[in-house]
Formats: C-alpha cells, structure tokens, sequence
C-alpha cells in the first residue's frame, strides 16, 4: 500500500485525538484492503471533513480506485447526476445520509473511529481517461456540470509544486477551514501539508463556522483559530472579507501563529488584502482552476504583488495568448468524463489577463464574459464586481449592462439589516475610483444570497450569473434604464 510521508508530529488532529503517521496508515490500509476485496471502482464520499474522509481519500489511491468526492450540502439531484455521470458502485457516508439510497445493500463500518455506511450500487462503467484517479464537478449547482478527470501524478505534481514554494515558511500545522470536496483544500490544504510532514487540522466545519457552503460565523471561526493556533490556512473571499469584518467590529486580531493565509475562488481585491494585514491576517491571493489540478500561481510573504495572483508555482507554465486569454501548461487534468479528446499541452482557461515584467499574473476578468455597452467600450464585470466587494458592506457582487448604456448590479450585503443607504454609499465608494463608463448606475439587492445552496454560486463561491440574472430579470429590466 501507499505510505504516508513521515513527519515529526502527528499526520491529523481531529479535534479529539492526534492520529500519528503508522496509526493512520493502518487506517488507510484496512479500508483500501477491504476495497480491493469487494472490488470497488468507483467510490463517492458524501460526508464531513474529518480524519475519516482522509483515510478514505488515501485508501482509495492506495487501492486504485477512483475517488468521487461530494459535497455534502450538494442537492439530491446534483448527488443523482454525479453518482450516474460517474459510474458510482459504492458510497461511504455517514449513517444518517444513508437514508438516501433505501434499499442498497449497506455494510455498517468504522473508518478512524468515525461510524460509517457502505452502500453499493448498480453503478454501470463509463468511458474515462486512463489513468483517473479522482473525479470533481466543476460547479455541480444547475444543470450538468462536467466531471474533471485528474490522475494521481498531476494532483502530486500539485502538492510537489507547494511544497517546494512554502518551504521557507516551514507550515507545520496547516488548519482545514474548506470542505475536503473542494479541490482547493483537498490538494493545497491536505496533499501538500501532509507530503511535506505537517499536521492538519480536520475539525468538522460546523466547528468552524461554517455550515452548508455559505453560512460563515466569523466570530466562531475566530475562536476556533485562536484555540488551534495553525501556520497556514485556505480561506475563499467572502470567508476573509467575514473575518476581517468581524475582527475590526471587535477590536481583535488573528493569532500570531498564521504565517500564509492563502485566498482563492475568485478575486480578492487590494483593500481587502490591506484591511487584512492592518488586523494581523497575512492574506495572499492565488489563482488556480480544476482543469490544471487546482493551483497555478500564488503571492507568497516576500514574493507579492497586490492586486495580481502571484508567479506561477514550480509545476506550472503561463502564457497569454493573442487575445490576451490566460493559458496553462503542466499538471493538467487527462479529460473530462465521458470524453475520449484529451485536452492539449496549452489550455485555454477562458480567463483573460496579462504577465507583468516580474512574472506576477494579473486576472482581468473571463472572456466570454466580456460586455460591450452601448457606447461601444469593453468592460469585464469581474473588475467591477471586485471594485464593489472591496467595499465593508457587500459581500457579494454580479454585475451586468452589455448592450446596455450603463452598468446595473445585484449586490448581497455582508450583514441583512443593513439598510439601502449603506449600500448605496458602497456603490458611491465604488464608483470613484472607477471611470465612467464602469460606474454603477443602478443596483439592486439580492432575493437570495450567493450560494451553491440557493443555486446561485458554485461549490467555490463564484456566483452563477444566469441563474442570478434570470431570478432577477424582472427588476433588472427597469433598474438598469438610466435616468433620462
């Protein structure tokens, strides 16, 4: 079997005991024994982050098996869609999940102390690149998200190239505060913490503050952080922006333990980055994608540039294509399910930026996403939206206007009784330091936050926006006429 990097300290804390190396192996050798004897495939885990989803991780690698890691806030049918797409033949959830699947043929079972059910299913095979090690669904919120075939030696390739870039940092206690179903924290915040020998933290998330995919207690986070003490942490924006928040409404700051706050899912935005520092969070902004085995480029304390995302990592290649569209090489995924093209040396992200002279990438916005207003002049929404999230009262932003004379948006406040004043005096804040042709001329508040719950962001946290423009149509329609 596989066998885990050695460490001086314990591999994972889950809150209640440290799980030492030569424990944890055995864990993962006994459920990739058991896998191998029932001769499982394709395995899903739905469950919450803890050291039973990393021994599952593992022995599925170990084993051979593809792993198809679910979110647990995924809807029945996002659940139904990736099981099928996947060719699933067994789950290993928790045992009040397993309600689900009533009448699968279902063993009772103990991964790392932690009560489990094994369900198998009828799963029928499906064509995927060889060499799949892992599936993840790159939105899995409406209608048929592709599933993104990754191979063990690109995922490692991944971890390889953090570990070798952090290295001077010397993480050692790495805190998960993402779902493990996200190939952020999976790759950057438990492949390459364990690979370089550090513990990490696996609390459930609950215990963390966060619940769903978009319910975030800062204050409850800020105590879990301050009970862990870690070096590093993995956070999405809207996460930091909570917790910058919370600490200047409080008059704290985050422990001096962090070393690297790395923030990544969407941009982060300059002031955010200098509200974090001036409250102790050493914030980083990094930029990766599913196709490319998560992350690309990241800023790093000492090698950073406000407002870009940082050098490509050691296991990457950028260029900028003619049309200024960002393009990645190295640790590519093999395919996406169901397809037999593998994807070229050069892929298309679909993200337009630009390198500057000291190699620091800087996002501009996605290409198909590019509106031309009616006066002619091109304007990615993703500039003004991060104009607008830099701002304390919105949380989130989606900005629309092509064809359009002037710009409108949707906007979700970062507290619900904050009254429109608040956020109209957001927007001002916004627009001055925007040129008049990306101000914001009328807005609206949200009818739902931005959550893959409400199906109006991904997994991740990057809103959907036809699904936010067509619940907000109707308004939208009379908001974004300008005043005559």
């Amino acid at each position: 079997m596989t066998a885990l990097p050695l460490g001086a300290g314990a591999a994972l804390d889950d809150g209640h005991r440290s799980w030492h190396r030569d424990a944890l192996q055995a864990e993962v050798d006994a459920l990739a024994a058991r896998l191998v004897a029932q001769r499982t495939q394709v395995l899903a885990t739905l469950m919450d982050n803890g050291a039973c989803w990393v021994v599952a991780d593992l022995a599925a690698t170990a084993a051979g098996v593809v792993h198809v890691p679910l979110p647990v806030f995924f809807t029945p049918e996002q659940i139904g869609h990736a099981l099928k797409a996947s060719g699933v033949d067994t789950v290993l959830t928790l045992p009040a999940l397993a309600a689900r699947w009533a009448g699968a043929p279902t063993i009772d079972i103990a991964v790392a102390a932690q009560p489990l059910a094994m369900l198998r299913l009828p799963g029928a095979p499906v064509p995927m690149p060889a060499g799949t090690a892992k599936i993840t669904f790159t939105s899995g919120t409406t209608g048929a998200p592709k599933g993104v075939c990754l191979s063990a030696d690109a995922m490692r390739q991944v971890a390889e190239g953090l570990v070798t870039a952090m290295a001077p940092l010397e993480i050692q206690r790495h805190l998960c505060a993402l779902p493990f179903a996200v190939l952020l924290e999976n790759i950057a915040g438990l492949m390459a913490p364990l690979m370089r020998g550090a513990t990490c933290v696996v609390l459930p998330l609950e215990q963390l503050g966060l619940r769903g995919s978009s319910n975030f207690d800062a204050a409850r986070f800020q105590e879990a952080v301050v009970a862990q003490q870690p070096h590093s942490i993995i956070l999405l924006p809207q996460m930091l922006r909570a917790w910058v928040g919370h600490l200047m409404q409080s008059g704290q700051r985050a422990p001096a333990s962090l070393r690297m706050v790395a923030v990544g899912g969407a941009a982060v935005g300059t002031k955010l980055l200098q509200a974090a520092e001036a409250v102790g969070i050493p914030a980083h902004e990094g930029y990766g994608l599913s196709e490319g085995a998560s992350v690309q480029t990241l800023n790093l304390p000492g090698s950073a540039r406000a407002g870009s995302a940082g050098r490509a990592l050691p296991h990457a290649r950028l260029r900028i294509a003619l049309d200024g569209e960002v393009e990645v090489a190295g640790s590519l995924f093999s395919g996406y399910l169901g397809s037999t093209q593998a994807p070229p040396v050069w892929w298309q992200t679909g993200d337009l930026g630009a390198i500057d002279a000291d190699g620091f990438l800087h996002i501009q916005g996605r290409k198909k996403q590019v509106m031309i207003t009616a006066f002619g002049r091109n304007v990615s929404p993703e500039w003004v939206e991060t104009a607008l999230r830099g701002e304390n009262a919105i949380a989130q932003a989606v900005v629309f206007g092509d064809g359009e004379p002037t710009l409108s948006a949707v906007l979700w406040p970062t507290r619900p009784d904050l009254p429109e004043t608040a956020l109209q005096a957001a927007v001002d804040a916004a627009n001055a330091t925007l040129p008049d042709y990306a101000r914001i001329e009328r807005w609206l508040r949200g009818r739902a936050d931005f959550s893959a719950v409400s199906g109006l962001a991904t997994a991740n946290g990057r809103p959907q926006r036809a699904a936010i423009l067509q619940m907000h149509a109707d308004a939208l329609e009379t908001a974004s006429r300008p005043t005559p």
